[in-house]
C-alpha cells in the first residue's frame, strides 16, 4: 500500500505525518479481514468513484438487496451492474482505468464507514462460470441476481475505516415514492433545454 506522493506532501505541509503512520498502522489493511466482510454482507448501499485515462471523475451510488455487493474472498469483491441510463459513465472509466474507490456507510446501525480501494474489471453473466467462485455461490448468484446485466469485480488493494464523527444518524424507511416525475426529471432538465431553444 505505497501512498502518493501528494499524500505524503501534504502530510508533511500541515504536520500530520506522525498521526497519519499510526492510521496506515492500526487501521489500513490490503484486504478485507471478518468483520469487513460481514459489514459489506450487509450493506444496501455504496458509493462508488472512478475516472478515465485523463483523470477527469465520477461518482455513483449502487444499490440493492443486502448483501448486493459479493465477498469472493478476502481479496476481491464483486457487484451486479443493473439496468440503468445507458449512460455507463462509470463501466467507461474502468476500461479506460481500472481503478476503483467504493464506500459502504452505515447511517443506521452503527453510523460507521468502510473504504474500499483496488482495481476493477468487467464480467460478463456468461464468464462468470470461469471466475474462482464456489459453486454454491454462483448458484445463489443466479438465482438471485436475474436482473443483473453484468458485474464489476474488484482486486481489493486497501480498505480502512471512515469513521463516525460526521456521519449522520438516519432512521430506514421502507416506504418508496415511484413518481415519475422523481425517479426520470426531478431537475427538470428536459423542461430546461426547451426554455434555451
Amino acid at each position: 500500500m505505497s501512498k502518493q506522493f501528494g499524500e505524503r506532501l501534504l502530510q508533511e505541509k500541515y504536520q500530520t505525518t506522525k498521526r497519519a503512520a499510526a492510521f496506515y498502522q492500526n487501521q489500513m489493511l490490503d484486504h478485507v479481514n471478518i468483520p469487513m466482510q460481514e459489514f459489506i454482507k450487509k450493506q444496501e448501499m455504496m458509493f462508488i468513484a472512478t475516472s478515465d485515462r485523463n483523470g477527469n471523475c465520477d461518482s455513483s451510488f449502487k444499490a440493492g438487496p443486502p448483501g448486493f455487493v459479493r465477498v469472493m474472498n478476502k481479496k476481491t469483491i464483486m457487484y451486479p451492474e443493473y439496468r440503468g441510463n445507458g449512460v455507463m459513465a462509470s463501466l467507461g472509466n474502468l476500461t479506460e482505468n481500472p481503478h476503483i474507490g467504493l464506500m459502504f456507510i452505515d447511517f443506521v446501525e452503527n453510523r460507521v464507514g468502510l473504504h474500499v480501494n483496488g482495481k476493477a474489471f468487467i464480467c460478463e453473466n456468461k464468464e462468470l462460470k470461469n471466475m474462482p467462485i464456489h459453486e454454491n455461490v454462483l448458484k445463489k448468484i443466479y438465482r438471485e441476481e436475474t436482473r443483473a446485466e453484468r458485474w464489476v469485480i474488484i482486486e481489493i488493494e486497501e480498505a480502512y475505516i471512515h469513521c463516525s464523527k460526521h456521519i449522520p444518524k438516519m432512521n430506514k424507511n421502507e416506504e418508496r415514492n415511484d413518481n415519475p416525475i422523481v425517479a426520470g426529471d426531478f431537475f427538470k432538465v428536459k423542461q430546461s433545454r426547451l426554455s434555451q431553444v
